[in-house]
């Protein structure tokens, strides 16, 4: 590393940590103030702090893998999570969740199910949800974020007494990067998180500029072309992947055989599956949801919700293609003289072209911007999760009359507690990969049937949600065991057949067991109360089977609408996906030079722009809270 750029990042991590504690004062109003900014931050800044927060650098180093590997088709692998479940909180989730005007995700669900028992075990199921996923993200991030430093920086951390190594070089380097982010997190709450992500987001989109200017300047056409192949640039698939490299490369169309993603055709048909129904079950309860209810007003939240899709994509995909494109023709014959090259080596390709192939001053960035997206990704968690141990355990259950500093001193012990669970998982986590897999299946997967049906069926009630994610939550967790345990098995035993599974193609079964949950629970309990149902109808007005209610509230008052608007808001996410797809094709093909096709995505993008505008935007303007 050179003088400048350790200035460069020195500089870096003393001006986020000064901005995070001199607007820290702001939060010590209150837990309104200090969870949710007092509902007074610009709807624009929310956006803003929404997207820095997505950007996070183990997502980032498992994307640039993926696009190396896969080419232009990988975006599509982001369907999983699924990415364009922003579209449908875009187009209509924002506005309904903001509407219940309270603190977090597992509050809202008592606006949904009543306070009485059944309410109450719903709530919980959501508090502890909420909080076991915000550690699991922070185990997500401690794994990323050491793992990219170690290859990045030239110390070595290790800390050891005699042979006894208590911590190793990756696990130093992100205890102190967790440190420095707790401190001005913990202290000033959203606003500190805020003002730190807006920065931290300038810092980002710099830096992907400057990579993609360098890679202009230092790597010609032909240097690309001579590694990528037509099928490589294509994003059109049929039920198996074609040949992605050439025979010079075959190693790499090895690996993608070895991945299990080869009929990417039913790869991507389960992902439009899953992703339909976790689109519409909406946010989990994290930094995503807190943003949405620390808007001004519905309308805001609307405007947010679109603002973090148009600001989020294009300059990451420009990092991302920036540095794969390095990575392809500096890398490649590395890799390929390799023989034991597997998955775990494309998690390295990222901190790999930083290290030796990024030029002094724009290395220093570039590592300031890559941190910038970790703090930022880190400190809205550390920032969401405490929220449901103090609102929704320790002031509902235990201390309900407390002053409002009280609240503040325990939300900072609450803070400190969820780090330190989530650095104490990070230790025993094998690679970014079984982290992303465990998020992805055995938490979210288990989320989706129940939040699904709390929108849309009015009979849906407390005990078929508790009953419905507990059963759903139970399953994906066995998955997940199973996959960890997948050499213990006996090979042609059933065991051994689940285990090697991709998890994707078991969420039917996870989705199956958890909707008999949510339909067994709900048929064998009573229906919640009528006045929690219509007071939640009548506040939120979603779409969906609500018949019942809804002519009961029209029998009080007479100038009632129902919510017709399902097939709207579908033809907008569909539209919505396609806006939000040219925008990660769009960097990439420019960055790969493939002009004609940038202009294809940059007109698609230009078309599906205009058409939300009058299908989505002007029908925002006319929301009422």
């Amino acid at each position: 590393m050179d003088i400048i750029d350790i200035s460069i990042i020195a500089l870096y991590i003393i001006l986020t940590v000064g901005v995070g504690i001199w607007v820290s004062k702001k939060a010590s109003k209150g837990l309104d103030s200090y969870f949710l900014g007092g509902k007074s931050i610009k709807w624009y800044y929310l956006g803003l702090s929404n997207g820095s927060g997505m950007f996070d650098v183990s997502g980032t180093a498992w994307m640039v893998g993926i696009l190396f590997l896969y080419g232009l088709k990988s975006f599509m692998f982001m369907w999983l999570w699924p990415i364009w479940n922003q579209i449908f909180v875009m187009m209509f989730l924002a506005v309904w969740i903001r509407r219940s005007n309270i603190m977090t995700g597992s509050e809202w669900i008592l606006t949904r199910f009543g306070d009485r028992k059944a309410g109450r075990a719903s709530h919980m199921i959501v508090a502890i949800f909420a909080i076991i996923a915000a550690i699991g993200f922070i185990a997500y991030f401690f794994e990323g974020v050491g793992k990219f430093m170690t290859i990045i920086l030239p110390w070595d951390l290790t800390l050891q007494i005699g042979e006894l190594i208590l911590f190793n070089s990756e696990q130093s380097y992100a205890l102190i990067i967790i440190f420095l982010t707790t401190l001005y997190t913990v202290k000033g709450g959203l606003f500190s998180v805020v003002a730190t992500e807006v920065l931290q987001y300038g810092i980002m989109v710099i830096a992907g500029l400057l990579v993609v200017g360098y890679t202009f300047f230092a790597i010609s056409d032909v240097e690309i072309n001579n590694v990528i192949t037509a099928e490589w640039r294509n994003v059109f698939f049929g039920w198996e992947l074609e040949t992605h490299w050439s025979e010079k490369y075959q190693a790499f169309n090895d690996l993608i055989d070895s991945e299990g993603f080869k009929m990417f055709g039913a790869l991507i048909g389960m992902t439009l599956f899953k992703g339909f129904f976790a689109s519409i079950a909406g946010p989990t309860p994290s930094f995503d949801m807190q943003r949405i209810l620390s808007t001004k007003t519905v309308k805001e939240a609307a405007y947010m919700s679109g603002f973090t899709n148009l600001i989020l994509f294009i300059p990451r995909y420009l990092l991302i293609g920036g540095v794969v494109v390095i990575a392809l023709v500096a890398l490649s014959p590395e890799m390929i003289a390799n023989p034991s090259l597997n998955g775990g080596d494309l998690e390295v390709l990222l901190p790999k072209v930083i290290n030796f192939h990024v030029p002094v001053g724009i290395k220093g960035l570039l590592l300031a911007g890559l941190l910038a997206a970790f703090m930022s990704t880190f400190s809205a968690f550390v920032n969401a999760g405490p929220a449901y141990i103090v609102n929704d355990i320790y002031i509902k259950y235990f201390k309900p009359n407390a002053s409002n500093q009280h609240y503040i001193k325990a939300s900072h012990i609450a803070s400190f507690a969820i780090v330190a669970l989530g650095v104490f998982m990070g230790f025993f986590a094998d690679s970014i990969n079984s982290l992303t897999l465990w998020i992805t299946s055995a938490l979210f997967g288990g989320y989706v049937a129940a939040n699904f049906l709390k929108w849309i069926w009015w009979r849906f009630n407390g005990w078929g949600y508790f009953w419905g994610m507990l059963s759903g939550l139970i399953v994906a967790s066995l998955q997940f065991v199973l996959d960890k345990n997948k050499g213990n098995f006996t090979e042609d035993s059933l065991l051994f057949d689940l285990s090697h599974v991709q998890a994707i193609y078991l969420f039917p079964i996870i989705f199956i067991v958890s909707l008999l949950g949510s339909f067994l629970g709900t048929y064998l309990t009573k229906p919640t109360e009528m006045s929690t149902l219509k007071s939640f109808y009548k506040t939120v007005r979603p779409w969906g089977w609500w018949s019942p209610v809804y002519k009961e509230l029209l029998e009080e008052d007479s100038t009632i609408k129902k919510n017709t608007d399902f097939w709207k808001d579908m033809l907008n996410c569909t539209i919505g996906i396609i806006w939000q797809s040219s925008m990660i094709v769009m960097p990439i093909y420019f960055v790969i030079r493939d002009y004609p096709k940038a202009l294809i995505a940059l007109v698609v993008f230009a078309i599906t722009s205009i058409i939300l505008k009058y299908t989505w935007l002007d029908k925002v303007k006319t929301i009422k809270d």
